[in-house]
Order: structure tokens, then C-alpha cells, then sequence
């Protein structure tokens, strides 16, 4: 068996020629001590994955999110996808980063050793601390990297209170 044959039987992908889906066996009916009968159980069955579906689900964008003292950050290595292919939101007090890398060459005919570039839609969701300004984000993307930075509120730590005595 090859590696790509072990790969997909590891990660539940069939392929289409060689797998088809098998009807599920009936479960006898089964008699209650009362005398009634039981319904079978109907268990789902899912068809196996195909190769082709799996190559087209949405691919999830890797980050690094670090704080500092004033400003909490996200970046983000996105290497062939313009400014304009990225959307970045805030939904539910969660960053949501959408995009899509267009795959440069469209050609049937390759034969690939190796594919391991994700080329499609991809998205992120990053669930914000309660100490972030999510009206002044800024992001910028250069050399391939995007990176967003949220300017954290200032909370006072410590504020002396004094007691006012009462005449």
C-alpha cells in the first residue's frame, strides 16, 4: 500500500473508484418482556469522504496572538493572497479573518509528488479579551504577513480612595 493510500485511509477519504458505500445490515427486532415489539434503531451512515471534498474544504489560516503592555496583536503568514482578498470583522466580541488564496496556475494536467500549499478560501476566529479597543484596530500586511493590533483599554490599577468623616 502506498503512502498516499495509508494517508487517506487514515484520514477516512475513500476513493471513488475503488469504495462504495455499503447499505447498512437490519437489526432483528427484538420482543419487550411485555410482549411488545421494538422499533429498529436507525443508525446514520455517512458516505466516506471523497478526495475531491476533502480538497475543497475551507482551510483555517494559522496565527500567532501575543500581548503587550499596550496592545494586543495578531499575526498571521498569508503569502500570495492580496489585500483586498481578506475580510476582517468583529462578530460577537470575536475577530473573524476571511480570505482566499487563488491558486496561481490552473493546469489539469499536473501531476503533483507533493501538495501541500492550501490554495482556496481560509478563515480564523479569534475570540477578544475584554480589555481590547476594537474601535481602533489596525492592520497592515507586508512581506507576506498580516498583522493586526488592538489597542488594549487602560484600566487603573490601584486608585486611592479617601474616607470623608461624617459631623
Amino acid at each position: 500500500m502506498s503512502f498516499f493510500e495509508k494517508l487517506k485511509k487514515d484520514i477516512g477519504i475513500a476513493e471513488e473508484e475503488k469504495e462504495k458505500v455499503k447499505p447498512p445490515k437490519k437489526e432483528k427486532v427484538k420482543k419487550k418482556e411485555l410482549g411488545k415489539e421494538e422499533k429498529p434503531k436507525k443508525i446514520p451512515v455517512s458516505a466516506p469522504k471523497k478526495a475531491s471534498d476533502w480538497l475543497k474544504t475551507e482551510g483555517q489560516l494559522a496565527v500567532d496572538i501575543y500581548q503587550t503592555d499596550s496592545e494586543f496583536c495578531i499575526q498571521a503568514p498569508i503569502a500570495g493572497v492580496e489585500s483586498e482578498d481578506i475580510d476582517i470583522s468583529i462578530e460577537n466580541e470575536m475577530l473573524v479573518i476571511k480570505g482566499e488564496r487563488k491558486e496561481p496556475e490552473k493546469d489539469k494536467e499536473k501531476n503533483y509528488f507533493y501538495q501541500e500549499c492550501y490554495w482556496g478560501i481560509f478563515s480564523r476566529q479569534i475570540i477578544l479579551p475584554e480589555d481590547v479597543d476594537t474601535s481602533r484596530i489596525k492592520a497592515s500586511l507586508g512581506k507576506g504577513i498580516l498583522t493586526i493590533k488592538i489597542p488594549r483599554v487602560r484600566r487603573v490599577k490601584k486608585k486611592k480612595i479617601t474616607i470623608q468623616t461624617a459631623e
